[in-house]
């Protein structure tokens, strides 16, 4: 055991409809802002349901982006080379050599490329036109565009690895990359994933019957654990976290937000898109293993918190069932919308800042919770203090993707 790395975190950032600093978005949570809004945008598509999305509205690429950068992103991959540029200034790592030697790599995702480019390939098929086709076209469109963008932005020479696994692409890419460092096979990684928000992937769960229809009251949707709830929201964002070896953080006198001692990963391989509760299980008792922890050690479970039923309930069981009753539970799904492939990444910035504060979020629209779900300490009405040493985060993804992320307070 003692041959292995410690992974700590020296760098967090992120791209949200409610802000790109903590600041800004913390203030929003404690507000009880959400960023949720009806798409009006989307009222040309007759057969979709939900009119609700949470759309980073404002974002623009910083006017130091040269054209010739930019030609191979598309919306995901410059909201995740944006959150990525955040995170390494926090760092103190935006003009190191050391992250252009090969001493950093890349682990990121999100659940598809950008979809403009989508769009003109499915023309080419469907009408014979190959107009909007370029020669960046497959780059912006690509599964690992937002890694292999962030990758060449930078110029990260060490590993690269694509997570593009629906919602739990931000977690899967944070815990790949904290195996890396762990494992001795480089010092620095960038973890995180991107989401860029598209009509399609709010019918993908229209067609599932499992987006929210309350399209005239947004503010009030989605509503994770409620039994008033009616399905989820999509949302839009970017979340970035720099990870590093310990030894070589504490040598630059980098700063220190939180350890990760523990990931665990597992697949369902059952069904694609119903959950199991016991693999749920079975994800969070790998991570604590791999943390060499009780169950009684963990402070605060993040949950994934998506607002539709089968996953609420199966979730809040899984969780319940592992760490018993008394486990404070809140979803910050319930001000962003899911974000998809950013959630994973996004959630794990947030629990850092929540077990750094002592400040916990409650779940935004959670008034009455679901019978059916795992009987937890749901978090709702206002901030809770509390003391902890670690909190998880779980993610859970279609496929039957399961992940759990342990973080401990750094000292």
């Amino acid at each position: 055991m003692s041959s292995f790395k410690r992974v700590v975190v020296t760098g967090m950032a992120g791209i949200t409809s409610l802000g790109s600093d903590w600041p800004s978005i913390a203030s929003a949570f404690r507000a009880g802002r959400s960023g949720i809004r009806y798409m009006s945008e989307w009222d040309r598509y007759a057969d979709l349901n939900t009119r609700l999305g949470g759309p980073v509205d404002d974002f623009q690429a910083p006017s130091h982006w040269t054209r010739k950068q930019m030609r191979s992103m598309g919306r995901v991959s410059r909201l995740s080379v944006r959150a990525a540029e955040l995170a390494l200034a926090q760092a103190g790592l935006s003009d190191d050599a050391s992250i252009r030697d090969g001493r950093m790599g890349v682990a990121c995702g999100s659940s598809t490329g950008s979809t403009d480019e989508v769009k003109a390939f499915g023309n080419m098929l469907l009408n014979g036109s190959a107009d909007g086709l370029n020669a960046n076209s497959y780059v912006r469109m690509m599964p690992h565009t937002t890694a292999a963008n962030i990758s060449i932005f930078f110029g990260l020479k060490g590993r690269l690895i694509p997570t593009s696994s629906a919602c739990t692409s931000g977690s899967q890419g944070i815990g790949f990359a904290y195996e890396a460092i762990k494992f001795g096979r480089l010092p620095m990684m960038l973890a995180g994933g991107a989401e860029e928000l598209c009509p399609t992937e709010a019918m993908v769960f229209d067609a599932l019957y499992a987006t929210s229809l309350k399209n005239d009251t947004p503010q009030l949707s989605p509503r994770p654990y409620d039994s008033g709830r009616d399905g989820l929201v999509i949302g839009e964002a970017a979340g970035m976290l720099v990870l590093e070896e310990l030894e070589h953080a504490k040598a630059r006198g980098a700063t220190i937000y939180a350890e990760i001692v523990g990931f665990g990963c597992n697949a369902d391989g059952q069904h694609t898109t119903r959950p199991e509760q016991a693999t749920m299980r079975g994800a969070m008792e790998l991570a604590l293993a791999d943390a060499n922890l009780p169950p009684s050690a963990i402070g605060y479970v993040n949950g994934h918190g998506t607002a539709t039923e089968q996953g609420d309930i199966a979730e809040t069981q899984a969780t319940s069932s592992l760490f018993g009753t008394q486990m404070p539970l809140s979803s910050q799904k319930s001000y962003l919308g899911h974000t998809l492939g950013a959630c994973g990444a996004l959630e794990s910035w947030f629990s850092i800042e929540m077990l750094n504060s002592d400040r916990y979020l409650p779940t935004l629209n959670l008034v009455d919770i679901d019978p059916r779900c795992g009987e937890l300490d749901y978090l709702r009405g206002e901030d809770r203090v509390i003391s902890n040493e670690y909190v998880m985060n779980n993610n859970f993804a279609f496929g039957g993707v399961n992940t759990s992320l342990i973080f401990r307070r750094w000292a």
